[in-house]
């Protein structure tokens, strides 16, 4: 099969290749995939540049995401959706070396999830990071029903996909931060009842929009960056779910202010989640997908020949949706 892959860590155009490798057997409890698109998110990047990251394989075929359709099952794969299905998947390349910026991966069968119909391919590579993480942090701590929620970073891939789930989920007041632009009228078309420019004082603006009370929930994409603000609007019993902290990776947060409103900080990192919510987060996905139409952002498409180009593109910023590899092209 074609792939791309690197044998050592450092910038996209000097150490992605492509080349041919053995196409991979499903090994017991594993499904084999033919893929037809690839996600590139940030952490894939991460990984081959070395940022955070050793060397995890001697070779890594990289991206976690993709989308396409059932080729083989591993023996015990059973339930596993059957050979010719469409499908889409995550963790591909967490603890293992092949991800899916190739032709064909193996992933254990419950990284696999039905792709309805009327979805595209490169759309379901969209779901798995970010669409897992934003179910993640708005779920974790029990339904929405009725409740108020803060999603920052609401123009972003799973700040988009948290908003969406929040109006879904049920809860009755969903607000977003972003920046001015498209980022702004993405959060607003993924549901927000109410778009808040980043750079005004955003906490006052929670709380003139909640009457003074606050929100139960906030989906954080900055915790350190923003932790006055979030710690400023939660409402009594309210959780922050963070699942990245740029602006300060070592922030410093007086305890008594969240212990006196019963405030839960809740970190969430998606590989290693609790196997029974990723479970039920691919179930509501392909629910929430099969409803009706959803918002989807696709930033660029690249054929498996220019994957450094797509991990460039990501690495430059301000991309609007998921970059997305077509490994037939």
């Amino acid at each position: 099969m074609r792939a791309v892959f690197y044998d050592r860590q450092g910038p996209p155009a000097e150490v992605l290749r492509l080349g041919d490798l053995p196409r991979p057997e499903p090994e017991p409890g594993e499904v084999r995939v033919r893929l037809l698109a690839s996600g590139v998110n940030p952490a894939d990047c991460k990984r081959r540049a070395g940022q955070g990251y050793g060397m995890e394989f001697p070779r890594v075929v990289p991206n976690s995401d993709g989308a396409g359709v059932v080729d083989a099952l591993g023996p015990g794969a059973d339930g596993a959706p059957p050979p010719g299905s469409r499908v889409w998947l995550y963790n591909a390349q967490r603890g293992r070396p092949f991800g899916t910026a190739a032709e064909f991966t193996c992933v254990p069968a419950d990284c696999v999830s039905p792709l309805p119909d009327d979805v595209p391919f490169d759309v379901g590579a969209c779901l798995g990071i970010p669409a897992m993480t934003a179910h993640r942090c708005l779920f974790a701590d029990g339904p929405l029903t009725g409740l108020g929620v803060l999603v920052t970073g609401g123009g972003g891939a799973v700040g988009n996909y948290a908003v969406q789930f929040a109006r879904w989920g049920g809860a009755a007041l969903v607000l977003a931060t972003a920046g001015a632009g498209w980022q702004a009228e993405d959060a607003r078309d993924a549901g927000a009842h109410a778009v808040i420019d980043r750079r005004e004082d955003v906490a006052a603006r929670v709380r003139e929009a909640t009457d003074g009370r606050g929100v139960d929930r906030v989906v954080e994409v900055d915790f350190g960056g923003n932790a006055a603000v979030w710690s400023a609007v939660l409402a009594n019993n309210g959780v922050v779910a963070a699942y990245a902290s740029g602006g300060d990776p070592a922030p410093s947060i007086a305890f008594s202010t969240l212990m006196r409103r019963n405030i839960a900080v809740r970190t969430v990192m998606l590989n290693n989640a609790p196997l029974a919510s990723r479970r039920r987060a691919q179930a509501d996905i392909v629910a929430w997908l099969r409803e009706a139409p959803r918002l989807h952002r696709i930033a660029g498409s690249f054929p498996l020949a220019e994957t450094a180009a797509a991990h460039a593109a990501v690495e430059a910023g301000g991309k609007r949706g998921t970059v997305v590899v077509l490994p037939g092209e």
